[in-house]
């Protein structure tokens, strides 16, 4: 079959494929679950594998799922990774098939990752004869966590037997308009940390604070001075980003000096070796600063996902079939971002392209973003998802043998 004949079956077999894509992406947005809890999400993912008679197994790190096309003849092993999981959001979009459970939602476009990969899969599956060697299917639970589901499938052996030689996967860009996609070369996403912490005073009376020691205060002067990290000792050069969002007392009142505060935040970075540096300064700081006050800081740092380095040479082979495929003007090129996410792991265990697929509507500049309860995506966009993921592994099958 000519290579031109090829992609217009894909086009055509993505494209008649809308109506049940949109069904799939609709029942997925309206069951949503939590990290570890993808127990029905992982069900109904097995229920359309075996409908396609795509073999697979189950119970990768929880609820994951991991299935295996095989082509026509020996060729390279490439693996497609789609994440399940929901976050703890109240969904407020007022959608017919919005979210039928209370305080969880699909609010970061998983619903519509999933339905991508098994779109793309129906389409290999089709298509099995016009390429050679193995498509791994990875349905990964447990995105949102930290540590998430991508470490725990690769520590139980999700890249071996068979080991992919390359990966892929997407993400939805509410930012970037439905119909387009974007690739950034290398440094991709950044890197992110959990800090938590806490800081001890003495408690007592509000109308007497020399006889107590205030943890109110000592936070806020340590918070000013952990700004500093970013703004004075950190190289211009790098990004970083350290923000606090959540701050509360133990008891405390108008009239009470409160004895403990807690404050969790995140620190972001493309730089591993600034990285280090930065955990050690924030761990100074926070002793430091509270013993100068006659209080004490504890620090725990829950180091999460690396940074996401996209292979610049995979990459930049994956934009070009992006661009036979849509045109050069629906593939843009897009900035780093300060955001984490865990396919960070793949891509530091073997060569990895993760894109981004454009859903924002037509006419809807500023429509909510990722993580909003009023978040929603255009559908017309999961069949671009779709049949593009299926066009860049049959192009990587058919040339990386």
């Amino acid at each position: 079959m000519p290579e031109f004949s090829l992609m217009d079956r894909i086009r055509h077999l993505a494209k008649d494929r809308t109506p049940e894509l949109v069904g799939m992406r609709r029942h997925l947005h309206q069951n949503p679950e939590l990290s570890f809890e993808e127990a029905e999400t992982g069900r109904y993912i097995a229920s359309r594998l075996l409908d396609m008679g795509i073999p697979f197994n189950t119970g990768w790190a929880g609820h994951g799922i991991v299935g295996l096309i095989e082509g026509k003849g020996s060729g390279p092993v490439t693996a497609l990774r789609a994440d399940m999981d929901a976050l703890p959001i109240s969904e407020q979009t007022g959608l017919p098939f919005a979210s039928v459970r209370p305080g969880v939602m699909h609010a970061c476009g998983h619903d519509a990752h999933m339905t991508c990969l098994l779109g793309a899969a129906g389409i290999l599956n089709e298509m099995r004869e016009h390429w050679p060697g193995t498509i791994k299917l990875i349905f990964q639970p447990a995105e949102e966590k930290c540590p998430g589901g991508a470490a725990a499938m690769i520590e139980e052996g999700v890249l071996r037997s068979p080991a992919p030689t390359a990966i892929f996967g997407l993400h939805v860009l509410p930012e970037l308009p439905a119909g387009k996609v974007g690739f950034r070369e290398g440094m991709a996403m950044a890197a992110a940390d959990e800090l938590y912490l806490t800081i001890e005073g003495k408690g007592g009376h509000g109308a007497q604070p020399h006889l107590n020691v205030d943890p109110i205060a000592i936070s806020a002067a340590l918070l000013t001075t952990l700004q500093q990290v970013v703004s004075r000792r950190s190289n211009p050069l790098v990004p970083c980003v350290l923000t606090f969002g959540k701050i509360w007392s133990e008891g405390g009142a108008t009239n009470i000096i409160p004895t403990r505060v807690h404050i969790e935040g995140t620190l972001r970075t493309f730089d591993e070796g600034w990285r280090k540096e930065a955990h050690a300064l924030v761990e100074k700081m926070t002793a430091d600063i509270p013993r100068s006050m006659d209080g004490k800081g504890i620090l725990e740092i829950r180091k999460g996902n690396p940074p996401l380095y996209n292979d610049p040479a995979l990459t930049r082979e994956t934009r070009d079939w992006a661009v036979d495929y849509l045109g050069h003007e629906n593939v843009v090129d897009i900035e780093p971002r300060m955001g984490a996410e865990d396919f960070a792991w793949y891509s530091k265990a073997l060569p990895a392209c993760f894109w981004r697929l454009g859903t924002a509507p037509p006419g809807r500049e500023g429509a909510p973003g990722l993580h909003s309860p009023h978040f929603d995506l255009d559908e017309s966009a999961l069949s671009i998802g779709a049949g593009l993921t299926a066009w860049i592994a049959c192009h990587r099958q058919k040339t990386a043998g």
